[in-house]
């Protein structure tokens, strides 16, 4: 019998059960048809005496499968990851894959160390939301050659499946949406564009669906995410430049629109009253805060699914052409862009 403190093996088994080990290996690859009724319930016996349990990862790497899925997330801390974790963990249980969740941090030792880590663990395919990560890191990716998934970000020049929000048409809807609630100056604010497409894509929206309205101001800002005093500044002069006229803000995404929100208040303007604020990303707190934020809902527990059901497509070996899957958002209307 072992102690407590040491795993039982399958020699522990068979030696309990008075067999050999291939006759344990039968039982537990439910090969029980092959073996006495005697001897099937020694081996049911010996192995709830031991408390033993076979190593899923063992048994995997044996038949060439780990069923591991690495999940590489930017900012785990981030309402958009949290929510796509969920939908790509559902996806999993769905279909017998083990998700590995590494959560890089936004930065480039732990993006390296778990890219290396994902790849010792003999990870079958990976699902990557690539937002901040540096160009070294989304480099390795690119020469890992597993079966992978981006979501909501592309990689410059990297042929690779990409699940996300059809970022045009969310801008295009959000922007006519200040427009017709008679804004006349409008401010796009982003965290700093770099090589983000999501960022540029629907800066580029914004733009375009602006001048379309002769005399509709559109301007836009980057600023980094906890630098507050240039945030307030920004605001600030946006408000002053344009006095007299409707203003509104359009935030890029969430965890932004929480740091608008609280510029706002530290600068003395209400959303809703003195300045119109619509947000990318639904936040559970935006019906609660004032008149409420308006925002563009992502379907981000659908998006999760996609990107999940995608690298298990590849890993089963589809070979269709490289795709971009992309969902429609949804505008939520609430008091802060209320005419």
């Amino acid at each position: 019998m072992t102690t407590k403190a040491s795993r039982a093996t399958i020699s522990d088994v068979a030696k309990a059960a008075n067999t050999g080990k291939t006759s344990v290996s039968r039982y537990l690859n439910g090969e029980k048809h092959l073996l006495s009724p005697p001897l099937l319930e020694r081996i049911e016996k010996a192995i709830a005496d031991l408390d033993y349990r076979p190593s899923q990862m063992a048994r995997g790497l044996k038949r060439g499968r780990t069923r591991l899925i690495g999940l590489i997330i930017a900012d785990i801390t981030n309402p958009y990851s949290v929510n796509v974790l969920s939908g790509i963990e559902a996806a999993c249980r769905e279909k017998g894959f083990t998700p590995l969740v590494c959560n890089t941090n936004n930065e480039l030792d732990q993006e390296l160390h778990y890219l290396d880590l994902l790849r010792s663990y003999q990870v079958e395919g990976i699902v990557v939301n690539a937002v901040g990560m540096r160009e070294e890191g989304l480099s390795r990716l690119q020469q890992s050659a597993l079966p992978m998934v981006l979501i909501d970000r592309k990689i410059p020049d990297f042929a690779c499946d990409v699940v996300g929000l059809d970022n045009s048409q969310a801008a295009t809807t959000a922007t006519e949406h200040l427009i017709e609630q008679g804004f006349e100056a409008l401010l796009f604010l982003s965290e700093p564009l770099g090589t983000v497409n999501t960022r540029q894509e629907r800066l580029k929206a914004f733009r375009h669906t602006a001048e379309r309205y002769p005399g509709v101001v559109a301007q836009n800002a980057e600023t980094p995410l906890h630098e507050t005093e240039r945030l307030d500044n920004i605001l600030r002069q946006f408000h002053q430049q344009y006095r007299g006229m409707r203003k509104a803000v359009m935030s890029a995404n969430g965890a932004l629109t929480l740091q608008v929100a609280r510029s706002l208040k530290r600068i003395g303007l209400h959303w809703g009253a003195d300045i119109g604020l619509l947000g990318f990303d639904e936040l559970e707190w935006a019906e609660l805060a004032g008149v409420g934020i308006t925002t563009l809902k992502q379907p981000t527990w659908q998006i999760g699914y996609a990107a999940l059901e995608q690298v298990v497509k590849r890993i089963e070996g589809h070979e269709e052409t490289v795709r971009e899957q992309v969902f429609s958002g949804e505008l939520i209307v609430r008091g802060s862009t209320a005419r």
